[in-house]
This record gives structure tokens, C-alpha cells and sequence, in this order.
């Protein structure tokens, strides 16, 4: 490989949930390699993802997933500017696997090491396929955890307009699609059974709260489908889970896209990034692709392998942050509860 004293090499640690990812990323822009173990069939059987098991499985994934990435980019530790690592947020016991991998490495390996913020990092997965994104940005950042409207005015400058108040867009998916027997993750399993039924068969409430609030609430959809099914049992009678699956779906972006509008209009931006594992859903892209469109706005999302968790996005962070100069220190910890700002 050419010299690494012009290039910056970093190499991206991802262990927030039940996704064992690393990733190998040239100068912000060349992707090497990127390995991604996950856990999902693993927690199936659960319905949903198990803390403990996954922190196990982290610690049995850690070292082959790191050595794959290096070994497919053709590299050494010695090739490495820095080292970066989600420390937050994240499943407490996941996140520490992680970090205390990467601590361990980057300390033997003589670099630096970076602690990652995953929420920013599922934004900075979109700089990794485009590159020219030109200040100041406007972010959705929809997840299985997260609901977030933030004002991009910089690189490290947010400000968060909105937030869920409650669920998060994917919880609220995973929930239903659970209750609906869909199986887990649910985001993906509602969408693929909502293409067999009507969206307008149910009409879920759009919760809006406060006359201009950004703020998002999913909890009250999600108990009008619970209280829907419910009282159809009682009544003996069966109904269509596509329809269901299909007008929860259309419920939640609607909601989604109405606030991502109403952030637009207040801050101007434009060019809006969508962001997190909810922005793999087609509904969604092509909704705000449509609403966008009509408004001079555009519209970047990441492809569907970067959408959820992922060793990509961190090194892609993480090379932001190296430009910086903006390095943990040794006693970097795994922070559960980590806010954006």
C-alpha cells in the first residue's frame, strides 16, 4: 500500500446492540473493507434483542471481526492513524466489549483513539457516499431507539429541534410487528407484509402535539393498533394483518414526513439527511423523496447496508473527528445513556 504519511487510516469499532462490525476507511472517502457479524437470528427466538446475550456475543465476535477488516484491507495495526469505537449510546454491556477492545488496540498500537457518539455517527453515514454535502444540513435520524430532528450546522455542531417524547419510529414498528406476529426486527418485516395490504383499511391517529412542536410521539399509534386488535378479539372477529401492517406503516411516515417539513420550513435548509435503520424503509424514502422534490429540498439517505448499525459509519465519524485533532482519552468509558448534545 502507498505510504501512510499523507493518508488517514481509520479503523471503525461498532457494538452498540447486536450488530459485531469493523470497518477500514482511507482519507473519509475509501472504504477498504467492512465486516459486519450479526445477532439477529440469535435473538429472534427472544422476540427481540437480550442484553446479556448480546454482550456475549460481542466478546466472541470482537477480535475475528477486527482481524477480517484488517486482513480484507490488506493492513496492520501499524498502518492505523487512530482507532474509533462507539461509547455511546447503546446496551451498557455491548458498548463496554467494544471499547475496551479498542482501547486495548489503539494503546499497543501506539495511535489514537477516538470515541464515537452513535447517533452522530448514523448521520455521518451519509458523508461516506457523499462527500460534497455543503453546511448547514438538516438531519432525520430514525432508529430503533432514536427519533431526532437535528439542525446540521457544521461538522460537531448540533442543534436538536425535536425528539420523541416517548418510543422511538423503529420501537414503535418492533412493538406492533411483535403483537401482529410478525417476528423480530420488525421495521423490516412490517414493510415486507404491508406490500399485500391497504394503508387506508385503519386510520391510526398522527400525533402532532403541540402547534409547531418538533417533537415526535409514537406510544398512542402504537396503543390504538394494540386497543384495534383487542377489540376484535372480543368481538371473535379476525383482521387482515397487512391492512394493519400497512396502515401503522403509513401512520408513522406520515408523521415523519410532516415534521421533517414543518423543521424545513422554519430552518430553510436545503438539503435533509435521513439517517438510522427506519431510513431503509422504501415508504419513507419515496415519501419524502415525493414532498422534497416539490419544494426545491434534497434528499440523501445512505444505502441499506449503512442504514443500521455499522463499523462504516464509525470510522467515517471517526475521521471527522481525527481532522480535529479530537481524541479520548484512556479512561473513555461506555456511556448507556449518551445525548447528541
Amino acid at each position: 500500500m502507498e505510504s501512510q504519511k499523507s493518508n488517514v487510516v481509520i479503523l471503525g469499532i461498532e457494538t452498540s446492540c447486536d450488530e459485531t462490525s469493523a470497518a477500514v476507511l482511507l482519507n473519509g472517502r475509501d472504504l477498504r473493507s467492512h465486516v459486519i457479524s450479526s445477532q439477529i437470528t440469535t435473538h429472534q427466538k427472544y422476540g427481540g434483542v437480550v442484553p446479556e446475550i448480546a454482550s456475549r456475543e460481542h466478546s466472541l465476535h470482537f477480535q475475528p471481526v477486527v482481524q477480517q477488516a484488517l486482513n480484507e484491507a490488506k493492513l496492520t495495526f501499524r498502518d492505523l492513524s487512530a482507532i474509533a469505537v462507539t461509547y455511546g449510546p447503546g446496551l451498557v454491556g455491548s458498548l463496554l466489549v467494544g471499547v475496551s477492545g479498542a482501547k486495548a488496540m489503539a494503546y499497543a498500537a501506539g495511535v489514537p483513539l477516538i470515541g464515537i457518539n452513535h447517533l452522530e455517527a448514523h448521520i455521518y453515514a451519509n458523508f461516506l457516499e457523499h462527500q460534497d454535502l455543503k453546511f448547514p444540513l438538516l438531519a432525520l435520524l430514525v432508529s430503533g431507539g432514536h427519533t431526532h430532528l437535528i439542525l446540521f450546522e457544521a461538522h460537531g455542531q448540533y442543534t436538536v429541534l425535536g425528539h420523541t417524547r416517548d418510543d422511538a419510529a423503529g420501537e414503535a414498528l418492533d412493538k406492533v410487528a411483535r403483537t401482529l406476529g410478525l417476528g423480530y426486527p420488525g421495521g423490516p418485516q412490517i414493510q415486507r407484509i404491508a406490500q399485500e395490504g391497504d394503508a387506508q383499511a385503519f386510520n391510526f391517529p398522527r400525533a402532532m402535539l403541540e402547534p409547531g412542536s418538533l417533537d415526535f410521539s409514537f406510544s398512542g399509534m402504537k396503543s390504538a393498533v394494540l386497543n384495534t386488535l383487542n377489540s376484535a378479539r372480543m368481538r371473535g372477529e379476525t383482521l387482515s394483518v397487512p391492512d394493519i401492517a400497512a396502515s401503522f406503516q403509513q401512520a408513522v411516515v406520515d408523521v415523519l414526513v410532516r415534521k421533517a417539513l414543518l423543521a424545513i420550513k422554519e430552518t430553510r435548509v436545503k438539503t435533509l439527511l435521513l439517517a438510522g435503520g427506519v431510513a431503509a424503509n422504501r415508504l419513507l424514502r419515496e415519501t419524502l423523496d415525493h414532498k422534497l422534490a416539490e419544494k426545491g429540498v434534497c434528499l440523501v439517505y445512505p444505502s441499506p447496508i449503512f442504514c443500521t448499525d455499522n463499523g462504516a459509519m464509525i470510522a467515517t465519524a471517526g475521521y471527522y473527528h481525527y481532522l480535529k485533532g479530537d481524541f479520548a482519552p484512556w479512561t473513555l468509558n461506555a456511556v448507556p445513556g449518551l445525548g447528541l448534545v
